[in-house]
């Protein structure tokens, strides 16, 4: 039996820090009940495309100062149109069908905090990003 909006609840972190307030609007609810714990599970993957991100444009990123570094993920999160969508589709998909339709009747605004939380999850850990990613290939 496909039991999926089980299954995806169950994967999600619980975040201890969150409190919910009966005044709450609904995007606020949902960011904490939602967004959050998905862009904590999603946190490895967030980084390593990044990480990708910043190899495909020949490494600039390693260059830059802290201050432009931030910039860099910043802009690259507002301004790639298909960079966004991406790391939307990542977020999106992990959605139970009933929170999708909460997203749809706010996409919008919902988008915004989404990418603001991705911003600054990036931007936290941007140490994270100093140097090109090691890659370890498998001898079999």
């Amino acid at each position: 039996m496909n039991d999926r909006p089980n299954d995806l609840r169950r994967i999600r972190p619980e975040i201890k820090k969150t409190q919910q307030f009966a005044t709450m609007g609904a995007e606020e609810r949902f960011q904490n009940e939602t967004l959050r714990p998905i862009l904590k599970l999603q946190n490895p993957l967030f980084i390593e495309v990044f990480h990708q991100y910043i190899e495909k444009r020949k490494g600039v990123f390693y260059d830059l100062g802290l201050e432009k570094k931030l910039a860099y993920i910043e802009s690259s999160l507002i301004k790639d149109q298909k960079f966004r969508n991406s790391v939307k589709g990542m977020i999106i998909g992990h959605f139970t069908v009933s929170e999708y339709h909460q997203y749809s009747s706010n996409s919008s605004a919902l988008n915004k905090r989404m990418m603001n939380m991705v911003i600054e999850r990036l931007k936290d850990q941007v140490q994270l990003f100093d140097a090109p990613p090691v890659v370890i290939s498998k001898v079999s």
